[in-house]
């Protein structure tokens, strides 16, 4: 039950784009096309999941040796090493997907959603704490940042259709791009604020 909770505060109630609002320069621009932004929702769930699980790992690390000052810094480290690696992964399973990706593949390693994952899980976690507690252990830590990367999926793919469908349509010149982009953000956050009540 646990288990269930976490992944609807993360999915709905707390969507990292939508109501953290961490994430938002590739929100805005990798979302021109659904299939862009599919591509970049799974390589940032890799990433997030990936990292969440190595600076959990290495956070009990710096905590045993009283060395938290370098705990952004080494995070930092780490999701710019994982990100490398999607990235080669990237270009050798699709070409047309790493192309298609273009700059913002480099930029998920300064995407503040997959640091803002990192550092909420380690606020929440202690290797000695119980989840009766309100603190996460590492499989909560997993469940969490999968969760979280769902939602922002989610919200990606939700806005790339929304996006894609608004070029169809006739927008008043003073809206094109980016404005009704925002305005159409905005909605989508009001929209996902009806979750706010369920967990």
């Amino acid at each position: 039950m646990e288990f269930i909770l976490i992944i609807i505060s993360a999915v709905f109630v707390n969507n990292i784009l939508l109501s953290q609002f961490l994430g938002i320069c590739p929100f805005l621009g990798v979302s021109n096309k659904l299939s862009t932004a599919a591509g970049m929702s799974m390589a940032v769930c890799f990433v997030i999941t990936l990292a969440t699980v190595v600076t959990y790992l290495l956070n009990m690390l710096l905590v045993n040796f009283n060395l938290e000052f370098l705990q952004t810094i080494s995070f930092i480290l780490v999701i710019a090493a994982l990100v490398q690696m999607v990235e080669i992964v990237l270009k050798k399973i699709s070409p047309a997907l790493y192309s298609a990706l273009g700059i913002f593949l480099p930029l998920i390693t300064t995407n503040c959603a997959v640091l803002g994952v990192a550092l909420t899980v380690v606020q929440k976690s202690s290797p000695f704490a119980a989840a009766a507690d309100g603190m996460f252990n590492l499989g909560e830590a997993v469940v969490y940042a999968f969760a979280t990367s769902l939602g922002f999926g989610l919200a990606m793919v939700l806005f790339a259709g929304l996006r894609e469908q608004l070029s169809l349509n006739n927008v008043p010149k003073a809206f094109k791009g980016v404005p009704i982009a925002l305005v159409t953000a905005s909605i989508l956050a009001m929209a996902f604020m009806g979750f706010s009540g369920l967990v």
